[in-house]
């Protein structure tokens, strides 16, 4: 599949930010109408490796990917009694910056530095705590290190073989050693240098031209092979059994194992730890691969989470009886990634983007009442395929947020036929029904359980999603004109000019209304009691509870219909203009100055959205992967029930439960209570609405958690606005077990 067209194609001056949720004006602050609230940034879902340039006893350096670098301090770090360059011990929390031939030593809990001055003729190697490692020009190793603030103070590296050739060296859980890969006669073998005197041991040679290596002041291992740093001359190491992960660090006397080269299908990399002592194993961090590395204070960092939504570095540290224990020290941000496509609806906000990786997913943001951004991005559906745009169409794929927490789409298949897809209530269900071989379709909206889809062969259709429904029901199929689905009514052009009819989905009753349009409306939105027509140059909104008749503006082209106001786009001033006529007289006013870049050509609202079920606007600010959120500042209608779905099941459980769905028109908090045919209450459930439906699950128990009973059951359900506008609605009815 391919994409003709995407919102946003490049970061703004090249810059890619990592927030994931900022917002923008106090928590406790009454924003103006026409100002943000808040900003959401879509990120990738994809975790990235990050290295440690340093890291050490009281915080640590890390990079994630090719980013800048960040510094972490520890909040519990405890700055030693004393601290130098004759304190070799103190070195776990000294930082070193070489420039040229000079090395910066700073201990970052003391303050106190040095300046280690490599010698004409040496080259600098490695450093760890307080000591520098240089080769002369011979070949022969040198341990630098200062001595009264200035002096640098040369100690000879002895015990190193003759002919030897070094060819890697590696510091790790230790400031009194580092290690030393070399080749001699052919064979690769590892050392240790004691920092403290100079003096090198050779303790393992490998089969192996590149050992993997780790090792504290306790413990070697190289070449899963295992021996003790005091163990006598002579000693042999231990041969370890090998596994499928690398020896990443020794913390004590447990080796860190991680990075498998292979991970079955469907499970994660998990850091583990091997006794070196027991030779017990056991799991120190689930989902955990890239940047696991040692600090120099004997511990370890390691990099865990599912994904880059919950992607944390871990500080893991020995305790008192030789365990270990992980702590969280840094949250890692994720990337940046593009908006293809966004909708907003029962106070949610959902995006579409690469954000698996190369699949695609919508993602949810929470918003508060005020439209205020509460929650970090959210996974709403499976990983999806792309699929293929229509000319000019800024937005693809076409989506409806319906209310209900989900969200209908178009998706085109490789021969160009359409299907109208629903995603949005977990990440594994993708409910689709097919448009007989139809194409080039939109979709002309959609509430709760029904989408409305114009095809290009002039037929519509109205595609159902039930309850529990594991697909998708073309439940009209009808000759293509105007037409609006509001909660369980579908309004369309009457027989007379400038009616609407209304017809019942459940019923097939219908309804009449003269709107006062001059003409026959090309295009139709209906929400709550608002219903808003156009004929091209003239439009209006007929409100339903009132019988008032309103005149918008048509001056500009597609408009949105939201709950009590209108928005248009400009397209060539770019301006966002707002027409709220919530009191029978319309006013106009621009809301935003949209950016100029990804301009919508097409007939879709591609880079706005708005929400019809509580008031908020959305809209790409210009900055890669961003969104931001403005409130419309018109009072929202009071709490009502647009559609139901209750029903009396034979049998329940905590695996079937009772799931009715009451649609609402905005969000709210509720209180089902179920009553048996004696006025006894057996059950209270409490909870939020999903966007604005109410989705209760009984599993037929009491509040004692004692079974319920078949029979009759009365239910009543107190649902209240969470925007605080209007009375509590209160529904009631019956229902039968058994």
């Amino acid at each position: 599949m391919s994409r003709s067209r995407r919102l946003v194609q490049a970061a703004v001056g090249g810059v890619v930010a990592l927030s994931c949720t900022v917002p923008t004006a106090p928590a406790q602050a009454a924003p103006q109408a026409d100002e943000p609230v808040g900003t959401v940034r879509l990120v990738t879902e994809k975790r990235v490796t990050v290295d440690y340039p340093w890291a050490g006893a009281s915080g640590f350096q890390y990079r994630p990917g090719t980013t800048s670098v960040t510094t972490v301090d520890y909040p519990d770090a405890v700055p030693p009694a004393h601290a130098g360059p004759d304190d070799l011990a103190s070195g776990t929390d000294v930082v070193n910056t070489r420039d040229g031939q000079t090395v910066t030593q700073r201990h970052r809990s003391t303050g106190v530095t040095a300046t280690v001055t490599i010698p004409s003729g040496h080259a600098y190697r490695a450093a760890a705590g307080w000591s520098v490692l240089t080769m002369d020009g011979t070949g022969a190793l040198h341990v630098l290190r200062t001595a009264e603030e200035t002096l640098t103070v040369d100690t000879p590296v002895t015990g190193f073989p003759a002919g030897a050739r070094p060819v890697l060296y590696r510091t790790g859980g230790s400031v009194g050693r580092l290690a030393v890969v070399y080749v001699l006669d052919g064979k690769t073998s590892v050392g240790l240098v004691d920092l403290a005197d100079g003096a090198f041991r050779t303790y393992v040679t490998s089969d192996e031209a590149t050992p993997q290596l780790a090792f504290n002041d306790r413990w070697l291992v190289a070449d899963w092979k295992a021996i003790r740093v005091d163990a006598g001359p002579g000693t042999e190491p231990t041969a370890l059994t090998r596994t499928d992960a690398q020896p990443e660090a020794v913390v004590g006397d447990q080796l860190l194992l991680g990075n498998p080269a292979f991970v079955q299908g469907g499970t994660e990399a998990a850091l583990t730890a091997r006794s070196l002592v027991t030779g017990a194993s056991s799991t120190v961090l689930t989902s955990s691969f890239g940047g696991i590395d040692p600090t120099l204070d004997g511990g370890a960092l390691a990099t865990a989470g599912r994904s880059s939504l919950d992607w944390n570095i871990h500080r893991i540290t020995l305790t008192g009886s030789g365990g270990l224990t992980t702590t969280k020290v840094a949250r890692v941000p994720a990337a940046a990634t593009g908006v293809q496509g966004l909708a907003v609806a029962g106070g949610e906000l959902f995006l579409q983007g690469a954000t698996p990786g190369a699949s695609l997913r919508y993602s949810g943001f929470q918003l508060d009442a005020d439209g205020r951004p509460t929650g970090a991005q959210t996974p709403r559906s499976p990983a999806l395929s792309g699929t293929t745009c229509l000319p000019g169409d800024a937005a693809c794929p076409q989506l409806e947020a319906l209310g209900d927490g989900r969200v209908g789409y178009l998706w085109t298949n490789s021969a160009g036929q359409e299907s109208v897809l629903n995603v949005g209530l977990d990440t594994s269900t993708i409910l689709s029904e097919r448009t007989d071989g139809d194409s080039g379709g939109r979709l002309a909206g959609g509430t709760g359980r029904y989408v409305l889809y114009n095809g290009s062969s002039g037929k519509q259709r109205l595609v159902d999603f039930p309850r529990a429904a594991t697909g998708g029901e073309t439940i009209l199929t009808r000759d293509r004109t105007a037409a609006a689905v509001w909660g369980q009514t579908l309004w369309t052009p009457g027989s007379t000019q400038g009616s609407v009819s209304g017809r019942n989905l459940k019923t097939g009753t219908t309804t009449t209304l003269a709107t006062g349009a001059s003409c026959t409306p090309t295009d139709i939105q209906a929400v709550n009691t608002w219903l808003y027509w156009t004929c091209g140059g003239t439009a209006g909104v007929y409100d339903r509870a009132t019988d008032r008749k309103i005149t918008v503006p048509a001056d500009h082209g597609p408009a949105r219909l939201a709950d009590g106001f209108l928005l248009r786009e400009n397209r060539t001033t770019h301006e966002l203009l707002l027409t709220d006529f919530h009191t029978g007289t319309a006013t106009t006013r621009t809301l935003v100055k949209l950016p100029a870049a990804d301009q919508n050509t097409g007939g879709s609202n591609g880079r706005w959205a708005v929400d019809r079920f509580g008031g908020h606007i959305a809209y790409l600010n210009g900055t890669y992967g961003e969104v931001s959120i403005v409130a419309a500042g018109v009072p929202t209608s009071p709490l009502a029930q647009m559609e139901a779905q209750v029903y009396s099941p034979s049998v329940i459980g905590r695996s079937m439960p009772w799931s009715p769905v009451w649609q609402l028109n905005k969000p709210s908090t509720w209180t089902l209570t179920l009553t048996k045919a004696s006025g006894t209450v057996v059950s209270t459930l409490t909870g939020a609405s999903t966007g604005a439906a109410v989705r209760p699950a009984w599993d037929g128990t009491t509040d004692t958690g004692a079974g319920a009973g078949s029979g009759p059951f009365t239910w009543r359900l107190t649902a209240h606005p969470r925007d605080g506008r209007g009375p509590d609605l209160t529904l009631s009815g019956t229902m039968t077990l058994g």
